[in-house]
């Protein structure tokens, strides 16, 4: 278990873009009857998604969302020390996407740039990895983007996965200051590598023909090898086992209640498992925010695009902030920090 603490380094601004795209989870009676499209989007609380055009990758989004970000913050691109683009969805093997953005943002060729692979949990490790670079002499300031094009991960016909990912994109800024301790808790478990994966897109099996074939899987449910794929009962379980307790052990180590949190965010896998862990957490649902009907699970991006979408008019002066997600090979990610009046900008619509 390894407990991080970070002492005046805090998170001031941030920014989410998202495609202009609507995809309704109502639209679904191709795939199921329409009683289980109900019962569908009555359990996981996702109405619809966002999804992504395919010459758009989540680094677009990201780039967008950086510039909304440096514009409304007044950011002189020279004080940015560090870039941490975090995603599955890369522009291509090599080079380091963040050394793309590098040059697509103008940040100066000082900037030491950093390409993080997560799933959802990569907005926890992204802030972690930011924290502890800006607490480090030398760096005052770091850009952070994290994005998905999980549209593209999955397949049309797949009744499992399809209704529940969509596409987005953000950028958050870390930097030195009166900010107090910050805790972070991060762990993993390998064991659980089989429940949430993509079997083809990597050395391990490299891509060939029949990765492109769609196979029928469980319950009629049709798949290549370069989807995703996910065991959501498997994921359920240990993530209402795991989650409340990460929460418990971190207010443990920070010294504070459920009274003490000004809102906890929560990575937006489906409502039914979020509301189930903030019970089993104690925690009062007013403080929980959620913009799942809207955006769906977007991965790494769900929590800050929860930040932006939901608490953008809630962040003036102190804040007290919780942040917690799984993620696949059961890698988790919780984390309290204190906020000093957040910059946040609205969340808009991708254009070229």
């Amino acid at each position: 278990m390894a407990i991080l603490r970070f002492n005046n380094v805090g998170m001031t601004a941030i920014a989410a873009c998202v495609p202009p795209k609507v995809v309704s989870n109502y639209d679904l009676g191709y795939m199921m009857p329409e009683d289980n499209v109900m019962r569908l989007v009555n359990s996981t609380g996702i109405v619809e998604r966002r999804h992504a055009e395919p010459d758009v990758t989540a680094s677009d989004l990201c780039f967008k969302a950086a510039e909304r970000l440096i514009e409304d913050n007044n950011i002189d691109r020279n004080s940015i020390d560090i870039l941490i683009f975090c995603t599955m969805s890369h522009d291509q093997v090599a080079p380091p996407t963040s050394t793309i953005l590098q040059h697509r943002l103008q940040l100066p060729t000082t900037t030491a740039c950093f390409d993080l692979i997560y799933a959802c949990s990569g907005f926890v490790h992204s802030l972690a990895t930011a924290f502890a670079y800006c607490s480090s002499m030398g760096a005052n300031r770091a850009l952070v983007l994290v994005g998905e094009t999980m549209s593209k991960m999955i397949s049309p016909r797949d009744k499992v996965n399809y209704p529940l990912y969509g596409n987005a994109g953000c950028a958050f800024l870390v930097e030195k200051g009166d900010f107090g301790e910050s805790i972070f808790e991060l762990t993993a478990d390998g064991t659980g590598a089989e429940f949430v994966k993509i079997n083809a897109r990597g050395f391990r099996n490299p891509l060939t023909v029949e990765s492109l074939e769609f196979k029928e899987c469980e319950d009629g449910n049709f798949r290549r090898d370069i989807d995703i794929m996910m065991d959501g009962m498997e994921t359920f379980n240990h993530a209402i086992f795991i989650i409340p307790r990460q929460i418990k052990i971190l207010m443990k180590e920070a010294d504070i209640t459920n009274d003490d949190i000004d809102y906890l965010v929560s990575h937006q896998a489906n409502k039914l498992m979020v509301d189930y862990i903030c019970k089993k957490a104690k925690m009062d649902m007013s403080k929980v925010p959620f913009c799942l009907q809207k955006y769906g699970n977007t991965s790494c991006a769900s929590i800050p695009i929860t930040i932006v979408s939901e608490l953008h008019d809630k962040l003036e002066g102190k804040k007290r902030l919780f942040f917690s997600a799984i993620g696949a090979g059961w890698s988790c990610g919780t984390a309290y920090l204190t906020t000093q009046d957040l910059k946040v900008s609205h969340v808009f619509d991708y254009e070229k």
